[in-house]
């Protein structure tokens, strides 16, 4: 009974949580898309939705969309902005402080929010003035072992020199002299390379679960751990995919407006 008890309440927990995923629909002139927002990305979800409620994307524009990248929009200066005019600049006043978590990545359809640079805004602040919506491309393997290598080369020239540089003439000595002794020097230098890679802030390893979407459905790496992700799409990836088709000015902005008619919660 007790074990049965503790299975239950452990159910009970799993749809409590999954209760919490709140569902936006992003209605457009070219069509509607639906997201799921993250309830582990709580700060970011409830200002979303305290945004959406008041309605303040409500007849907004997508003002940025580059195609295999991303689509943005939300941006308060896009209200009723004239043809050809630059918007999308963003509100400063609205930024919060980012809540990144190592379990979500851009793939393909991953909503998070824009944000000024580094050298104005260190702290990676989220501005919640906007949104936008991943479209991204399909790697190749390859392309994320290539990826891979380069981020983390200069990471393995240090950790090259501190361990395999000082032993470099014994090993050397050993190769032909004692292949099982230069064996084990390898096995003992590969392993505490790979330890220092893996522990250095900045270092690039693809999980499998990452390896297996961007090569299938897509996604933009590079902005990994640098904007925060709160929530994905579950409908709408072909709206997406026009939005994101859409011809342009020099300025990425539709010259036709796509238009956010409203942005509801279910």
């Amino acid at each position: 009974m007790y074990r049965f008890a503790i299975i239950l309440l452990g159910c009970m927990l799993c749809l409590s949580a999954k209760a919490q995923d709140k569902i936006v629909v992003i209605t457009t002139n070219v069509g509607t898309m639906k997201a799921r927002l993250y309830p582990d990305v709580p700060n970011h979800t409830k200002t979303f939705i305290n945004r959406a409620t008041k309605g303040e994307f409500n007849g907004t524009l997508f003002t940025r969309v580059i195609k295999n990248f991303m689509i943005q929009g939300g941006a308060p200066d896009s209200r009723n902005a004239p043809e050809g005019a630059r918007v999308g600049s963003g509100d400063r006043s609205a930024e919060i402080m980012p809540e990144f978590r190592e379990q979500y990545f851009h793939k393909k359809g991953t909503l998070a929010a824009p944000r000024q640079g580094d050298d104005i805004n260190p702290q990676k602040k989220s501005d919640m003035s906007q949104f936008y919506i991943v479209q991204g491309k399909v790697y190749r393997p390859g392309e994320l072992d290539t990826l891979q290598l380069a981020a983390n080369l200069p990471i393995k020239r240090k950790a090259m020199a501190q361990y395999y540089t000082p032993v470099k003439e014994l090993m050397d000595s050993l190769k032909t002299a004692a292949p099982a002794e230069y064996n084990k020097y390898v096995v003992d230098i590969n392993a505490k390379v790979d330890s220092v890679i893996r522990n250095t802030p900045g270092h690039l390893l693809f999980t499998d679960e990452q390896r297996e979407a961007y090569t299938t459905i897509g996604g933009t790496h590079h902005l990994d751990a640098q904007y925060t992700i709160f929530g994905e799409l579950t409908e709408g990836f072909d709206i997406l995919d026009k939005i994101a088709s859409q011809p342009k000015d020099t300025y990425d902005r539709p010259k036709k407006d796509i238009r956010i008619i409203s942005v509801t919660v279910e």
